[in-house]
């Protein structure tokens, strides 16, 4: 005689855009009715979420999973009511009585099942096959100090007499540090840009940010400044479209921003280049 024992399970999604429904997995929950047994588990890191979506809301996240786990832990005080074990696919009565099915930003699977001997064993294999195998071997993204080393290291080859610092740009209500910038006449400022971003949306709201804070500094400040953007592109080819629209927002804001792509690095150092033998020329 069989001591296996049927099962349901469900996961929780953290849904990052729901417009293009992308997501990570950020948790299980399974349930043995003939066990008495209610399993979750959900992530207590971000690692892997920020690595997939750089601009995640880190605070607004771990405050979501706190209310998850808050209401699992109620949820399970309320195994033992008799009128939910004879709900059919009973797990998903538990997960959407913590999160309801909406519009929201965690949202649950469809329900699995099977049969199990051991619950415990049963549980960590499917945490692991959903969620906890995917905290290793993912590509890093390309973060802004990625984008800005083959310049330092042309620079270094060409032995370019050039100190850059930082520099704060500030108008009546705002500023913004560049944190490579030389004087020469008139400040110039060089500013790395990775948009190797997760989605669209995140792609077109970085440099949005960026556009909005360079107007907010540009009303009020009487300071010249030349501004550079070296722009590093998303490996997702699929992403291009949004990439070639990011552009074309950054090209529109002020202070005239001089765009290049990262694979325009070389002209960049030779722009520098010219730039730093005409100073030394004129001094």
């Amino acid at each position: 005689m069989s001591d296996r024992q049927p099962y349901s399970f469900i996961v929780l999604r953290y849904v990052h855009d729901v417009m293009t429904s992308e997501f990570v997995n950020v948790g299980v929950i399974l349930h043995v009715p003939s066990h008495g047994a209610l399993k979750w588990r959900t992530r207590k890191t971000i690692g892997r979420i920020k690595s997939v979506f750089p601009d995640l809301d880190r605070e607004a996240f771990v405050s979501a999973m706190r209310t998850v786990e808050r209401g699992m832990k109620l949820a399970a005080k309320d195994i033992q009511k008799e009128a939910l074990f004879q709900q059919k696919n009973v797990v998903s009565v538990y997960a959407k009585s913590v999160i309801p099915h909406d519009d929201s930003s965690l949202q649950w699977s469809s329900v699995g099942s099977g049969l199990t001997d051991n619950p415990e064993k049963t549980f960590e294999r499917i945490y692991e096959r959903f969620v906890g195998r995917y905290d290793v071997n993912q590509r890093s993204r390309k973060t802004d100090e990625d984008i800005w080393r083959p310049v330092r290291t042309l620079l270094a080859e060409r032995n370019l007499n050039i100190s850059l610092e930082k520099k704060t740009v500030s108008g009546k209500t705002d500023s913004i540090e560049f944190k490579h910038a030389w004087k020469n006449g008139r400040w110039h400022a060089y500013e790395p840009l990775s948009l190797d971003l997760a989605d669209a949306e995140g792609i077109k709201d970085k440099v949005r940010r960026w556009r909005g804070h360079l107007a907010a500094v540009a009303e009020d400040t009487t300071e010249p400044l030349k501004l550079h953007f070296l722009v590093g592109a998303p490996e997702n080819n699929q992403l291009m479209p949004a990439y070639q629209n990011a552009l074309e927002i950054l090209r529109g804001s002020p202070f005239q921003p001089e765009i290049f792509e990262e694979s325009q690095v070389t002209d960049l150092v030779d722009e520098i280049e010219d730039e730093v033998r005409e100073h030394i020329h004129n001094e």
